[in-house]
């Protein structure tokens, strides 16, 4: 017994030896790289020819290296501490605009409804010079969007030119509340429909408003819609499923580093309603939080999924409060479904060396089961139970939508039609699509995809090498050939371009409202969940299946 028990003693000693070394390894290889760091910057700072900017410099070193981890792990300065409050609360001092920062100007991208902005005449498109006399030159990037944020009942001038002309304005600020449930309704006598786009913290409390506005409406089946929603508060999305399924039922569990931070997550409260059927669209934007809804519903069996693969974020962030009022969001723990699957899509720990990210997926996707038995899969999202089929988007469309042209033909389409028909009439058709094409080649310089840009790049490098002089006549025969080649890309998304295109236009004369009405009526996703929905038999089956 005296040996068993040394023997015990001895391991133990063991153990913490090498726990205490591999410790002391780590804290000595932290505080040598710290050191490394501070004596390259006073180096740096000391002796470098020009003036060196202290703030920016350790801003780009640590969101390099932050980069290089994950891109939800970010490091916020004070002015993005504030953001992040903002997008958490739901509500901030403003007036009511949401804009952008390019090339030194911030362009109005949206107004809200009923907001100082709207009230004032603010427009999508317009682009703002001087804020309270001060030009939007002399910022970068967000921080000169913050400056039309204040506390309200604060004024803010701003100049600004709209379609060549100049324009003065004297803005009270008040409280914007961004609501995450920005449309319900009942599309036909007993289905409800409610969309939401955020997990911020009113998120359960509006999605609960919502739902039971419309029972007392006599809604008697469901549809819930989280298409493109980047997800949030993880808390929020375990409230809200916690409407539709028992109490003490596991919603999602984390798994983390720190044993502390391991939890699982069981819904607290009676649920609203268990007996209601539901439908949970998503597609390939919707993640995190939005996936932790679907996922969990549908390991209850308590919803039919309808839609695209979704995104596939089974990562769980927390914010860290760091020195001089900055902070830290790290990736804390990855997340996992009441069946056991996490849904990660991307490797982020094994890119190789060219910093390719490898997919999960790739390498096959685990079989796990429901509560009643059907089988799911971890790994790469959710796949829904209703795959709704769609042409890939290809890297051409993806160009098209970030460009200045896709936006910029929005605008003039606003200003040239003072109305358009009611949101549940308006529909595109081919005539508009070739339209935008015409404008496209009209303003080629908007639309830039990565192949003309690199194209360009080896122009250039050829000039300053004395190697183009023999070359423009070539150089801009293949130019006009990749902008052919380019247009006849965007004709495999026609679909989808008139989507969002639609979606734009109606948002400039009846604000995010009006693209849910108009949703209402054309959008295919909402139709087939409506046909589930309304053949009890089809909905029984896929739940049992």
């Amino acid at each position: 017994m005296r040996k068993i028990k040394k023997l015990f003693i001895g391991i133990f000693v063991a153990i913490s030896v090498l726990v205490s070394v591999g410790f002391q390894s780590d804290f000595f290889e932290i505080a040598k790289q710290i050191d490394i760091y501070t004596t390259l910057f006073k180096e740096l700072n000391m002796y470098y020819i020009d003036e060196v900017n202290p703030a920016k410099l350790t801003n780009n070193a640590v969101n390099y290296m932050l980069q290089n981890l994950d891109p939800y792990t970010r490091y916020y300065d004070e002015q993005g501490v504030e953001e992040a409050r903002i997008q958490q609360a739901g509500e901030y001092g403003g007036i009511g605009a949401i804009s952008y920062y390019k090339n030194n100007t911030l362009t109005i991208k949206e107004v809200l409804k009923n907001s100082p902005a709207e009230k004032i005449g603010i427009k999508a498109g317009d682009k703002i010079i001087e804020i309270n006399n001060v030009s939007i030159k002399e910022f970068e990037g967000k921080s000169a969007s913050m400056l039309l944020n204040g506390l309200p009942n604060t004024k803010v001038k701003i100049k600004m030119e709209r379609q060549n002309k100049i324009i003065n304005l004297e803005i009270t600020r008040k409280k914007i509340i961004i609501n995450p449930v920005p449309y319900y309704t009942m599309l036909e006598e007993e289905v409800g429909y409610i969309s939401f786009v955020k997990f911020n913290k009113k998120a359960a409390s509006e999605v609960k408003k919502a739902f039971l506005d419309l029972k007392e409406e006599g809604m008697k089946k469901l549809i819930i819609d989280v298409r493109g929603n980047p997800g949030g508060l993880l808390m929020e999305a375990v409230k809200i499923t916690n409407f539709f399924i028992p109490k003490d039922k596991i919603v999602v569990t984390t798994k983390a580093k720190i044993e502390k931070w391991s939890d699982t997550y069981k819904t607290r409260s009676e649920p609203l309603d268990v007996e209601i059927p539901i439908t949970v669209l998503v597609n390939n934007r919707s993640a995190s939080a939005s996936e932790i809804l679907a996922g969990s519903l549908q390991d209850y069996d308590r919803a039919v999924i309808i839609g695209e693969r979704s995104f596939g974020k089974g990562l769980v962030q927390r914010y860290r409060e760091l020195s001089y009022g900055t902070q830290m969001k790290i990736t804390i723990a990855k997340y996992y479904t009441p069946s056991g699957r996490c849904i990660q899509e991307l490797d982020y720990t094994n890119r190789d060396d060219k910093g390719n990210i490898p997919k999960f997926s790739d390498a096959g996707r685990k079989l796990y089961k429901t509560e009643k038995g059907r089988i799911v899969y971890g790994g790469g999202g959710i796949l829904p139970d209703i795959k709704i089929d769609k042409p890939i988007t290809t890297e051409t469309t993806r160009a098209l939508f970030k460009s200045d042209a896709f936006f910029n033909y929005v605008t003039n389409y606003f200003y040239k039609n003072k109305t358009i028909v009611q949101p549940s009439k308006f529909k595109l058709n081919t005539t508009d699509f070739n339209n935008l094409k015409a404008y496209l080649i009209k303003n080629s310089g908007d639309f830039e995809t990565s192949t003309e840009t690199e194209f360009k790049k080896a122009k250039r490098k050829a000039n300053e090498e004395n190697l183009g002089t023999n070359l423009d006549k070539i150089y801009t025969a293949l130019l006009d050939e990749i902008q052919s080649e380019k247009l006849k890309e965007l004709d495999k998304n026609k679909e989808e371009i008139l989507h969002n295109l639609t979606e734009e236009i109606v948002k400039r004369y009846y604000y995010n409202e009006g693209v849910y009405i108009q949703k209402a009526i054309f959008d295919t996703t909402i139709i087939k969940a409506k046909t589930i929905l309304n053949n009890t038999k089809e909905y029984n089956s896929i739940l049992k299946s």
